[in-house]
């Protein structure tokens, strides 16, 4: 055809009607031939893809209407519901003294799956759980608070997997989640994002909760509602976060099902309960008063028993011994001291209080599907992201962020026994009681030996599940979770997003393990790795390793077991079967590459330094904070202050009878303060273990100044202060030794103007709240110095030729 002669390319337009087959010399639609003027031009996309008809008018064309996904009629509701760091013997249902009656119903309603296992750590197992991947392919080998620069430990979900909320939205399912995200990296949680691996970017239609791996339950340090976060200078008095989060699950439950009574939801109700810190309500903790002064040793026999009168364990199984390892170990109970028990057992009646109300609330949660009509056609998965935790160590702590340093002082401990679990503490265990809920299993959190990983499980549909009650102990695991969700309501797993190719699930669907007890397990196979603690399990036989950092990696590093026999992990038969070691430890290395495991952590600290903001300095600049703003994140803020010196300038206006917070960074956990009172400044600190240190007092003048906080850090881990208005330094109004905060406090943000939330000053609360300063700011100048000599960033050559010792 002569081009010159085609109407239609020589004028650009094509058919005066579009729609049906497409024309293959301009991509529209190609119904009629007549050209009608002002129509697309050639080339042009508009109209690409419609499958109706279209004319110059509306009477005269024909509608293609676009229809949401539609569920299919009387597809369930499902409930993925994540207990965090929930020792496997925690539920009555599971041999726990601790009242359970709600999950024990669910328990009765459905499955207990005995032989249930995830990744030791919470992080990796979200990101399993909802992708179906093995936790490295899918890109969170570790928590989500570093940024190594390997695949394996982007610390966000590849792009290259569909997460359960994904799919389920793209079938008809409202899409919902409350509580812990922890699959962003830290970095990326502040305002300034990216929110690209937010939960509303991954497939959730609503979302309230924390983008963070824990927070204080009585003040949460930044609630996150969809994709902004909740401004909040005060909780009301009683609240508590798990509450909370169960009214937000209701509320948002009764908007889908009233707007739309036929469309299922999907509600992954993530608990922050029972990771640290420790914090529960004071009704709840009086319950349990005198129930642990028993100890460790006692509990773990009772909880064994227990156990086998339930058919959890075999009668034949025996229970691990007291955890012996070394750096793992745990002290007899009755060698304490009479001080050590009255405060350990003050320890685990707060535990035990934080899971009495994660029941509780799966009560309130259960009564509302009911009464809505929905509990009998409701998938509920009940299960925990790893066993108990080790975080506490020997002694435990009430100062948990700072106790992650190591630091011990039982004497600062005892003299607040009577507030741990309230909002002045912030409380962790010590590891007896981890080895306690881990019954009967060795070990802890982040290990690979069953403790770390040998989970409590539930599953209950009443409408599909008739043998309510039963015990099913086929080996699975948690990349076996979506696929099976996918099958009970029918969805096929999707292998595109758009042209996308996606990886394949690891796991396999459990299904089949509903109506029939006897049913093998699809899961023969499966790799873990934590924090270079490996193992390997192929059809009941297991080779696990306990490492130790800086040391050679190597098949020597193995215990062999079989788990049939033995799946309490005590007799080790290496020794024996060195030719089954080896083999174990091939398919391990194979699992390891090509799940992106490589490179392995050998224990140098590497992987939490090496990352851009440390080397590049890309946060070392010069912050100005308005007053009015909201809380600077976490992550942002610390970056300001870690372990290095700092000043902050600020400018304020001072009049007779003006008082309130100047700056506040922080909260009971750990901490600093400048703030007016009594017609003075002074700068304070709160060391995260109870202890509140201010400098002198100095008068002000009335009128407009720059009042400077000035934050030395020798090395050392403290800090030494001083203060200067209007750029003179003021003689006396010092402090030194004040312990830097690190690494998880300040866990608060910085506030200009008030202190938001947990308080620094926990008197200064009490008597002024959130104490917003009555005169004029006009901003604070965060100005950030020099790190210290001996800090982690001047460290990290040192520490990278240390660890490539280990290659």
């Amino acid at each position: 055809m002569d081009p010159q002669n085609d109407g239609r390319r020589r004028s650009g337009c094509p058919s005066r009607e579009l729609g049906g087959a497409r024309d293959p010399q301009n991509g529209m639609g190609g119904g009629g031939v007549t050209p009608i003027e002002g129509a697309p031009t050639l080339g042009s996309r508009a109209y690409e893809g419609f499958g109706g008809r279209v004319g110059q008018t509306v009477a005269g064309s024909e509608p293609d209407h676009q229809s949401p996904p539609i569920a299919p009629d009387g597809a369930p509701n499902v409930i993925v519901m994540l207990v965090d760091d929930l020792g496997y013997s925690d539920l009555g249902c599971f041999g726990s003294e601790i009242p359970t009656p709600n999950l024990d119903a669910l328990a009765a309603r459905g499955l207990r799956y005995t032989n249930f296992h995830v990744t030791p750590m919470c992080s990796p197992t979200r990101a399993s759980l909802l992708t179906g991947l093995n936790s490295h392919l899918a890109g969170v080998g570790h928590v989500a608070h570093s940024d190594s620069g390997y695949p394996g430990y982007a610390m966000e979900l590849t792009d290259r997997a569909a997460t359960a909320a994904e799919v389920f939205r793209d079938n008809g399912w409202d899409t919902l989640m409350v509580g812990k995200w922890h699959l962003t990296k830290d970095s990326n949680c502040s305002d300034a994002g990216p929110r690209n691996s937010w939960p509303c970017q991954k497939g959730f239609d609503r979302f309230y909760g924390i983008l963070d791996g824990f927070t204080n339950f009585h003040h949460p340090h930044r609630l996150v509602q969809d994709n902004s976060p909740v401004e909040t200078d005060t909780y009301p008095e009683g609240y508590y976060f798990t509450d909370d989060l169960t009214d937000r699950a209701i509320d948002m439950i009764r908007s889908t099902k009233s707007s739309n009574p036929a469309k299922p939801f999907f509600l992954y109700f993530s608990h922050g309960a029972v990771h640290a810190p420790l914090q529960a309500k004071a009704d709840d903790i009086a319950k349990y008063a005198d129930r642990y002064h028993g100890g460790w040793d006692l509990l773990r026999a009772e909880r064994f028993e227990r156990m086998q009168s339930l058919g959890i364990v075999g009668a034949d199984v025996e229970c691990a011994p007291r955890n012996t390892e070394l750096g793992s170990d745990v002290v007899a109970w009755e060698d304490l001291t009479d001080d050590e028990r009255q405060i350990n057992a003050r320890y685990m009646a707060v535990y035990a209080a934080m899971v009495d109300n994660v029941d509780q609330n799966f009560g309130r949660l259960v009564d509302e599907l009911r009464a809505l009509g929905q509990l009998d056609n409701t998938v509920i998965f009940f299960t925990s992201d790893n066993g108990a935790s080790r975080e506490g160590e020997v002694e435990g702590t009430t100062g948990y962020y700072v106790h992650l340093l190591g630091e011990t002082d039982t004497d600062a401990d005892l003299a607040r026994i009577d507030e741990i679990g309230g909002p002045t503490t912030i409380p962790h265990y010590p590891r007896g009681w981890a080895m306690a809920c881990n019954t009967p299993f060795r070990l802890y959190k982040i290990n690979t030996h069953a403790g770390g990983h040998q989970v409590s499980t539930m599953l209950s549909w009443p409408e599909r599940i008739r043998t309510g009650g039963e015990l099913r102990d086929q080996y699975l695991h948690v990349t076996d979770v979506m696929p099976t969700l996918l099958d009970l309501c029918g969805i096929e797993q999707p292998t595109h997003r758009g042209q996308d190719e996606l990886l394949p699930p690891a796991g396999s669907s459990f299904a089949a393990t509903i109506d029939d007890a006897g049913a093998p397990s699809e899961h023969t196979e499966q790799y873990y790795e934590m924090l270079g603690h490996r193992g390997y399990y192929r059809d009941g036989m297991e080779i696990v390793s306990l490492r130790m950092p800086l040391t050679e990696f190597g098949d020597h590093e193995f215990e062999l077991f079989d788990l049939r026999s033995d799946p309490t992990e005590r007799r080790n038969l290496a020794a024996d079967e060195p030719d089954l070691v080896a083999e174990l430890s091939a398919a391990w290395r194979q699992a390891a590459w090509d799940n992106q495991v490589f490179p392995l952590d050998e224990g140098s600290g590497v992987k939490f330094l090496d990352r851009p903001d440390w080397i590049e300095g890309a946060y070392d600049g010069d912050v100005v904070i308005r007053p009015g703003s909201p809380t600077l994140e976490r992550w942002r803020s610390q970056r300001l202050v870690l372990i290095r010196s700092f000043d902050i300038d600020i400018r304020c206006t001072f009049a007779v009878g003006d008082e309130g917070i100047l700056v506040a960074h922080g909260d009971q956990g750990g901490g600093y303060v400048v703030w007016v009172e009594d017609g003075a400044v002074a700068i304070g600190h709160n060391d995260g273990r109870g202890r509140f240190s201010s400098t002198p007092p100095f008068a002000l003048t009335p009128g407009d100044h720059v009042v400077t906080a000035h934050f030395t850090a020798p090395g050392g881990n403290v800090w030494n202060v001083a203060l200067s208005i209007d750029g003179a330094p003021i003689e006396g109004i010092t402090a030194s030794g004040w312990s830097v905060l690190f690494p998880m406090a300040p866990f608060e943000g910085i506030d200009v103007g008030s202190d938001r939330r947990s308080p620094v000053s926990w008197r200064l609360f009490e008597a002024h709240g959130s104490f917003p300063y009555t005169g004029n700011i006009e901003s604070a100048t965060y100005r950030p110095g020099e790190s210290a000599p001996d800090s982690p960033a001047n460290l990290l050559g040192m520490l990278r030729e240390m660890g490539a010792r280990y290659e």
